[in-house]
């Protein structure tokens, strides 16, 4: 298990990249030492063993410790200092007001909040919604042995992943947004397609998405009415 962190990024007129999107990655592993001496090892050599139960202490430590902390020292200088960190809705994620949580946040003058994903709306996570599926592909030309090797082949997947790839991801999200104001709220849509490739090539790849002002009208009156 890992817990995987990415914002949208950012560049400049240049199409130069100003920041990466990429928080951190952080694999759920500890250490323990081998009780018995072997050919290949003596005894007390540490081995890296995966966390079998992640629990809500495990992904809270996780996020004081370690995707907090990437945050402040990653965060683009000057975007807004008011932040959310978007989890979905499993068992072991932190309610929005955890006590632990609110303490840690307001540091350094940031403002991180924690929000959950909708219910039943899979393509409103960016990372199960394409992030997942680019860094596989890179972790799949390598053949991993152990876990330590398997931690160093996803973190090298994830530096590895291009701006330009996480950025389109986002891109598909926002689209993925519109489609869910245009049907009501329902999930029921089909997947759109932008041609992102093409666009960039020719220099018109969109910063944001849009959605037509009449359809945010009817999905308002729709909402209200249920």
């Amino acid at each position: 298990m890992f817990l995987a962190a990415v914002a949208r990024p950012q560049f400049d007129q240049d199409n130069n990249t100003l920041f990466d999107g990429k928080i951190g990655i952080f694999l759920f592993v500890y250490k323990e030492p081998f009780q018995r001496s072997s050919k290949n090892r003596i005894a007390r050599t540490l081995e890296t063993k995966a966390c079998t139960s992640i629990t809500k202490d495990v992904y809270r430590s996780c996020l004081l410790l370690q995707v907090l902390p990437q945050i402040r020292q990653k965060w683009p200088l000057l975007s807004s200092p008011t932040t959310y960190i978007q989890q979905d809705n499993a068992r072991a994620h932190l309610s929005m007001d955890d006590d632990e949580f609110v303490r840690a946040v307001k540091q350094d003058g940031f403002d991180i909040n924690l929000v959950c994903q909708p219910p039943n709306s899979p393509d409103l996570n960016v990372l199960d919604f394409g992030f997942f599926r680019s860094i596989q592909t890179l972790q799949h030309q390598e053949a991993p042995k152990n876990i330590d090797e398997l931690q160093a082949v996803v973190e090298k997947a994830f530096n590895e992943l291009s701006p330009r790839c996480l950025n389109n991801v986002f891109l598909s999200l926002k689209s993925c947004m519109v489609e869910i104001i245009k049907s009501f709220g329902d999930n029921r849509y089909k997947l759109p397609h932008i041609g992102k490739g093409h666009l960039a090539r020719v220099g018109n790849l969109p910063v944001t998405m849009t959605c037509d002002f009449v359809d945010v009208q009817q999905a308002v009156v729709v909402l209200q009415t249920q």
